[in-house]
């Protein structure tokens, strides 16, 4: 079997404002089989990157056996000078095309990836619902008094999950968001204050018995991170996610003055940059984007890696649904898996209908895909309204 050719697709949606743009492709073969990947870069500033690193990379496997993943995933990190010690471009356009590698992999030998990874461990991933600063639907309303962050909680709770996240530092009480000079440096008492009420109303909003993950996109330095973390450890936090800049110094710095399990992993790519973090203990839960990590190939490696450290594992999976469908595949197989990510842009209908199937969690419990390969599928919708290129 050969790789005959290559779609790459720049999906156009409403969602964000028209900025969620995911970049999507498809690999065809001489046997009829395709496969479905993802740069997972649709948010950002480096959408337009990704689309033409995926093109790049294509044409480079174009008559390459689609079953040999590792002889692809080895050759576009070595022979392409970008790849050893890349970032989030180069191995985005790797992920997507190891993802649908896999893809094909599955569908040629008939069973889900789960099976060619060794058997799933579990018939369901438990999901938290996440970025309920922006409330818990498939709108984007920005919460703004502590009410609003109180009824976003019971809203997701109330749908069955038993987890939720939210960003406590994205929006100001008066609407306007929040930027370096509010977020960086020693923190006033006011501000301290308003991160501590905001988070306190909704510990007891959702109850004890509700896991709280606080996310914080890397927004505050050390020492604001050390000030909130600090000012909110007695409402039970679930893990602190990217307190500071995803070093692997900065990260332990967090977790040691908070004593919070810190996790990161969404701007840490592949196992060579990951090794820092687990010698030094820095992250208790890491994230490996399953779209810019480096694919299924890799995710999975730094999984197990993760797991001779006692690193819990949820795999990162921020993009279309493409994205969703493979991390489900891997979680399901390995032991360290604690969580799955359902960011609120997943109940988007914009989102959705980039894909042909809809696979969303009940009451807080993803199942696992079972059809061959990943599971998922480009619709033609996506197709309808994308910028396409056609590499062969």
């Amino acid at each position: 079997m050969k790789i005959t050719k290559i779609e790459v697709l720049h999906t156009r949606t409403a969602l964000k404002k028209g900025h969620w743009r995911p970049i999507l492709c498809r690999i065809y073969t001489d046997e009829g089989l395709f496969g479905d990947g993802e740069a997972a870069l649709a948010y950002g500033e480096a959408q337009s990157a990704a689309f033409g690193m995926v093109q790049n990379l294509a044409r480079l496997i174009i008559g390459m056996d689609p079953l040999d993943t590792e002889v692809i995933w080895d050759k576009l990190y070595r022979s392409t000078f970008w790849g050893q010690n890349g970032g989030p471009v180069f191995n985005a356009g790797l992920s997507a095309i190891d993802i649908a590698l896999w893809d094909i992999k599955g569908k040629y030998f008939g069973v889900p990836v789960y099976k060619l990874l060794g058997g799933k461990k579990r018939d369901t991933l438990r999901a938290y619902a996440s970025q309920l600063q922006f409330g818990w639907g498939p709108d984007i309303i920005p919460q703004l008094s502590l009410e609003d962050y109180a009824q976003a909680g019971r809203d997701a709770v109330e749908g069955g999950y038993d987890a939720v996240k939210y960003d406590f530092f994205t929006f100001a009480p008066d609407g306007h968001t929040y930027g370096d000079r509010d977020r960086m440096g020693l923190l006033p008492p006011s501000t301290v204050k308003l991160l501590k009420d905001r988070v306190e109303t909704v510990r007891k909003a959702i109850g004890p018995d509700v896991d709280l993950i606080i996310e914080n996109h890397s927004w505050t330095d050390a020492n604001s991170a050390i000030q909130y973390g600090n000012a909110v450890k007695h409402c039970n936090i679930f893990y602190f996610e990217e307190p500071t800049t995803p070093t692997p110094q900065l990260s332990k710095l967090v977790g040691d003055k908070t004593g919070l399990p810190i996790a990161s992993g969404e701007r840490i790519y592949t196992r060579w940059q990951y090794y820092d973090y687990f010698k030094c203990n820095a992250l208790q839960i890491i994230q490996p984007d399953i779209g810019t990590c480096g694919g299924i190939s890799e995710v999975k490696k730094v999984c197990d890696m993760a797991y001779i450290f006692d690193v819990g594992v949820q795999v990162h999976a921020c993009g279309s649904p493409i994205s969703t469908a493979a991390a489900l595949q891997v979680e399901a197989v390995i032991p360290n898996f604690v969580i799955h990510e359902h960011h609120t842009y997943a109940l988007s209908p914009y989102n959705i209908a980039l894909c042909k199937y809809n696979y969303q969690p009940v009451n807080g419990q993803y199942h696992v895909p079972d059809l061959p390969g990943i599971g998922q599928e480009i619709a033609e919708a996506a197709y309808a309204d994308a910028d396409i290129v056609t590499i062969q």
